[in-house]
């Protein structure tokens, strides 16, 4: 759950001679719901499609699953749209619908202990499987290995190598951030004390005319810094993010990549017992952890429509069934594969999953509950990764890559598009791949609801995912003949195509290539043509 305040402001501070009109450039609120000819941003065009081709009509409530870091169920523009288990008592202690979990009312949280404790951080995958390796393989050459286990030796080689690189990196970027807001806070109280003012603008610092090359200089700087954040707010609401960004990258390095973490002595479960039943709480907010991730993935699918709070969601009759599986570190195979089993065995019809990782130890259970979603007809939703990398060749897990079958009829996988207005259609961090990303979707400055009532900006895959299942969501409610596979067919075929226009590549600095080549359908979800096509799939179904 990586915040982007720090990357943004080093991008932009470093693009010398960046045009500082173009900076301000930033879409509306719900430009992921708006339309790309009626309001000239790449939208998936929901406003236009509930006021064009669905007035009138009636729907029927779909069951979408979250799984991810939790969400705040009350909050004012969710508490409405949270899935409730009817055949569970609340509170009472007992497993009333007898599915293996004790007052699993709203969900379940499979990263809680039954003394009511929940992890919030967590290991990379990548330290764990470093571990679990060293002690096998530290200090041995190949010559040393069997042959049998000279493939799973290779493997420790290339663990060993990225774990020792992404912790020397993780040390290196704090160091490096924390130095970045020194200065700007220097640079704060200088212009607050240059300038006689509280609270240091983008619209003050324009104000300013000096000969002097320290003020030109960090005028300059501090100016394309506020606009990269958010041209409205002032230098001391940007240090409030950057000091919430470095607890993250301090606790990144006192975590994340620690030996002698374990997050499952919360837990309480038996690692090894990989299915499990019944361990975690009921606790699906998740209190005292982050929670924001699941709450703000949750309004962009489902927050209530038209009700004149924060913002629409994308479905407008929705209910979601909230799953905790994700920590602050990566996700584990076991609760990825038992959060989706659970999903499907409650009747979640689509499941939203914002989150991934390199590695994969026990991807073959995983695989295992993928296959039983597809055997009982649901839809899986996936987020292509935030690394800017071509997944055809690196890995990003879960994926539909794996097990005997590949490319599967059910799996979506999902890469983040931007609003278009500077001409970036796709998202620079955005993973890609002609094989194996299927679409895009709206990702990036992504407005949606946030703990306790607010709402705020995210961008990532992780908001693309949640904008497709939304649309996914819609086009069930309203044509629940339709199969999973039906549903992916049309979202495949229903694209926005942008002929001929050349991006970006992601990863890159300024290498070039058509948006069409980055996934295999070539463009991004448009829901108006997909009801369109919908509704001539199932007219005659109707007769």
């Amino acid at each position: 759950m990586k915040k982007y305040t720090i990357w943004i402001i080093l991008l932009f501070v470093s693009l010398q001679g960046f045009a500082q009109e173009e900076l301000v450039k930033t879409p509306p609120k719900n430009w992921f719901n708006l339309d790309p000819v009626e309001n000239k941003v790449n939208g998936v065009s929901a406003e236009k499609t509930y006021q064009e081709l669905l007035k009138g009509k009636t729907s029927k409530k779909v069951i979408v699953a979250v799984i991810d870091s939790g969400i705040d169920i009350e909050h004012e523009d969710l508490k409405d749209v949270i899935w409730v288990n009817t055949g569970e008592i609340p509170n009472n202690g007992i497993d009333d619908d007898n599915n293996g979990y004790i007052d699993d009312v709203y969900g379940w949280n499979f990263i809680g202990g039954k003394d009511g404790r929940n992890v919030d951080k967590d290991t990379y995958e990548v330290t764990r499987y470093y571990k679990i390796l060293s002690e096998k393989y530290e200090g041995k050459t190949l010559d040393d290995i069997d042959k049998k286990d000279r493939e799973e030796f290779n493997t420790w080689l290339n663990v060993k190598s990225e774990f020792e690189e992404a912790y020397a990196k993780a040390q290196m970027e704090f160091e490096q951030y924390g130095s970045l807001a020194r200065q700007i806070e220097r640079f704060n109280k200088l212009f607050q004390a240059y300038m006689d003012v509280e609270d240091v603008t983008v619209e003050n610092l324009s104000k300013i005319e000096s000969q002097d090359a320290v003020i030109d200089l960090g005028k300059n700087y501090m100016s394309q810094i506020l606009q990269a954040v958010d041209g409205e707010i002032s230098l001391d609401s940007v240090l409030v993010l950057i000091n919430m960004d470095l607890k993250e990258l301090e606790s990144s390095a006192k975590y994340s990549y620690d030996l002698d973490f374990d997050s499952r002595e919360i837990v309480g479960d038996d690692p090894n017992n990989l299915a499990e039943v019944g361990y975690g709480n009921n606790d699906v907010s998740g209190k005292g952890t982050d929670n924001f991730h699941g709450t703000h993935v949750a309004g962009i699918i489902a927050a209530v429509r038209n009700n004149g709070l924060g913002m629409d969601g994308v479905a407008d009759n929705v209910s979601i069934m909230a799953i905790r599986a994700v920590p602050d570190g990566d996700e584990r195979d076991k609760d990825v594969a038992n959060a989706i089993r659970y999903a499907v065995d409650n009747g979640a019809q689509i499941i939203n999953m914002s989150f991934g990782k390199a590695y994969s130890p026990n991807v073959q259970y995983v695989y295992d509950a993928i296959e039983y979603a597809h055997s009982k007809g649901v839809l899986l939703v996936h987020a292509a990764g935030n690394s800017g990398e071509n997944i055809d060749e690196a890995n990003n897990f879960p994926n539909d890559k794996f097990g005997k079958k590949g490319d599967w009829p059910h799996w979506i996988e999902v890469g983040a598009s931007s609003w278009g207005g500077n001409g970036d259609y796709v998202a620079s961090f955005s993973n890609y791949g002609s094989k194996s990303v299927d679409v895009f979707a709206p990702g990036v400055a992504i407005y949606s609801t946030a703990p306790e009532n607010s709402y705020q900006n995210a961008q990532g895959t992780s908001m693309a995912s949640p904008v497709t299942a939304g649309v996914a969501a819609l086009l069930l409610s309203y044509y629940p003949e339709l199969t999973a596979a039906q549903l992916k067919d049309i979202l495949m075929k229903s694209v926005r195509m942008l002929d001929g226009v050349k991006v970006t590549q992601p990863g890159t600095l300024g290498e070039e290539v058509k948006f069409s080549t980055l996934s295999k359908s070539g463009g991004i979800i448009n829901v108006y043509e997909a009801v369109k096509m919908s509704e001539s799939m199932t007219v005659g179904k109707k007769k």
